[in-house]
């Protein structure tokens, strides 16, 4: 199983990366192309760079010296990013990267805008549907929350 760990600066380029790789392989397909760039300038090494500085809580999983998988709190409230390398998908990753997120969460609940795809995923791991399915900037999105145990 892949090492969890906080994100540092010089991890930018491959947590970029491993969103991007997951993103176009799974998402990408159903987008515009104005959904495409908006996601493609969210996952930029910079903007992921800014939110570091930020109030984000950004983990990576490592596996032999590479990332395979990253997560992203928001404001200890707001799951922004949850992506895995497509090769290492089904692996449990994504679920070690969630669940190593959930004690940095400051609130009872937590929300998610769920690429359309990942809703059954999100379910899994305990998130209920939060609203009707949304649009920002191109990017479909479900919104969904967890209530932490």
């Amino acid at each position: 199983m892949p090492r969890i760990r906080p994100a540092h600066a010089d991890d930018l380029p491959a947590i970029s990366a491993v969103c991007l790789a997951a993103f176009n392989a799974a998402v990408a397909p159903s987008l515009s192309a104005t959904g495409v760039a908006t996601f493609g300038s969210l996952a930029a090494a910079d903007a992921f760079g800014a939110r570091l500085l930020g109030d984000n809580h950004i983990l990576v999983a490592e596996h032999e010296n590479r990332i395979v998988g990253v997560v992203e709190l928001k404001e200890g409230r707001h799951l922004a990013m949850l992506f895995v390398d497509p090769g290492c998908q089904g692996q449990g990753i994504g679920h070690a990267l969630f669940q190593a997120v959930l004690p940095q969460l400051r609130t009872p609940t937590m929300s998610v805008r769920a690429s359309l795809n990942a809703v059954a995923t999100y379910q899994r791991y305990g998130f209920v549907l939060d609203g009707e399915v949304g649009e920002f900037n191109g990017l479909l999105y479900q919104p969904l929350r967890y209530a932490a145990p």
